[in-house]
């Protein structure tokens, strides 16, 4: 039987878990061919992590991997139960609590490798990272399409480290009691981007729909709704998401580098975040909060005819 060590952590709400002993061997390359080499050989181990009857729609998963450079903490690949993951902003901050959980870091700054590029990330007391993500930006503007059964609608298409549709004049009741419809309209959204040919860079798939409403804090700026890949919600702010919307924020001018932007997600939870600019980019910065929820072994039994997950 196959054993597969992980730690559960939760960053706002949202699940990661981090694979720490037992996952595939995949060299010692680039975090690029490393995630290409996760993914046409040893996919089904991402599958029995993430996917029921071990996890659900709602996990991120990670494979802690050893980093190409040695001043770095870790390299990781994110993942889920759609697939593969650029980066992940919740994930990252869980990350960097397992480490130190671990004891594999102390409180201070360090590099993680993704297959995205390397980000800087500060650990601090409290359960407190902040990250540096990758540089974001805007890729095309107020996009209208039309939606079977909702109509029209207009939104952004922006890079965070993920691909995003920032929707802009749908207004919705961003409360958990609403969580189905609001589900059910994000995925609507995400199928007409698809069969409209709206897309990323070079072809991308754009498989996380934004969606924006008045905070139900006072000292929040924003709150918002974000469908992810695997068609469940994320229950953090969305370090990536996040970064998409300041990316926004700053092609119109409506945000200042260096200001404190607090966003507030669908259960309440808060990433504080700001931004410098880079050109016709932006360097957002994400702090937040994870707490370990979980450390066990998974156990996958060869006469199990679902120990690669339940596949969709």
């Amino acid at each position: 039987m196959k054993q597969i060590r992980v730690i559960d952590s939760h960053t706002g709400g949202e699940p990661t878990r981090i694979i720490v002993a037992g996952g595939p061997e995949l060299g010692s390359g680039s975090m690029v061919e490393r995630v290409e080499r996760f993914r046409n050989d040893f996919d089904d181990l991402r599958t029995a992590v993430v996917c029921e009857p071990r996890g659900s729609d709602v996990w991120i998963g990670g494979l802690l991997c050893e980093p190409t450079e040695p001043e770095s903490a870790a390299g990781i690949i994110f993942f889920n139960t759609a697939g593969y993951l650029g980066m992940c902003g919740h994930g990252t901050i869980g990350l960097m609590v397992t480490l130190h959980y671990l004891q594999r870091i102390a409180l201070g700054d360090h590099q993680l490798e993704t297959p995205v590029g390397t980000i800087a990330v500060r650990l601090e007391a409290g359960n407190r990272v902040t990250l540096t993500n990758v540089p974001s930006y805007r890729l095309l503007a107020d996009v209208e399409i039309d939606v079977p059964g909702v109509g029209p609608v207009i939104g952004d298409v922006a890079w965070g480290g993920n691909w995003f549709f920032c929707v802009k004049n749908l207004a919705e009741d961003l409360s958990l009691g609403n969580v189905p419809h609001l589900t059910d309209l994000t995925l609507r959204i995400r199928n007409q981007l698809q069969a409209e040919q709206v897309t990323g860079t070079d072809g991308a798939y754009i498989d996380h729909i934004e969606l924006y409403a008045a905070p139900h804090q006072s000292e929040n700026h924003s709150r918002n709704f974000v469908l992810t890949p695997g068609g469940s919600y994320d229950r953090s702010p969305c370090g990536t998401g996040t970064s998409a919307k300041l990316a926004c924020l700053a092609a119109e001018g409506k945000w200042s580098p260096g200001d404190t932007w607090r966003q507030e997600s669908v259960v309440g939870s808060v990433f504080e975040c700001s931004f410098e600019s880079a050109g016709d980019q932006v360097i957002p910065t994400i702090t937040g909060q994870a707490y370990i929820s979980g450390e066990s072994t998974l156990i996958l039994d060869p006469a199990d005819p679902y120990r690669t997950g339940i596949i969709r």
